[in-house]
């Protein structure tokens, strides 16, 4: 692709603030949810959007630095802070399983140096109407 003849430019991001919740509602069985213990560094959709807005209305440039959130997160408490701030009962195990293997844990999931920092942290975006859920 990097030596086709079409201009292009890819803007990689980290996993999204929802992602936590995300995976716990695959895994919930009998209101408990088993979540892998990984070390992420979750930016908001927000900020990526406005990101990619700028990317767009300029030229091509291969690949964009990373954009991440500004902070590491473990993501089984992402999950619990995110139930209960939108009010449900989920019972989060930490637990590896499935794609998400032991290979994973550490750094592997956070940002390359020279990532894009993005301001919105994970409480700011838990205490939005994005994070609760609720409709604007």
């Amino acid at each position: 692709m990097a030596t086709g003849p079409v201009p292009w430019t890819i803007v990689p991001a980290t996993r999204f603030h929802d992602f936590a919740a995300m995976v716990a509602d695959w895994t919930e069985r009998d209101g408990v949810a088993s979540i892998a213990p990984l070390l992420v560094r979750p930016v908001a959709p927000a900020d990526v959007a406005g990101i990619l807005a700028g990317v767009a209305t300029g030229g091509p440039r291969g690949r964009h630095p990373e954009v991440a959130g500004p902070e590491p997160q473990d993501l089984v408490d992402m999950a619990r802070r995110t139930h209960a701030a939108r009010g449900r009962s989920v019972r989060t195990v930490p637990a590896w399983g499935g794609v998400f293997g032991p290979d994973m844990a550490g750094d592997v999931l956070l940002p390359r140096e020279g990532a894009h920092i993005a301001p919105t942290t994970f409480e700011e975006w838990l205490a939005s109407p994005d994070g609760r859920g609720e409709t604007r």
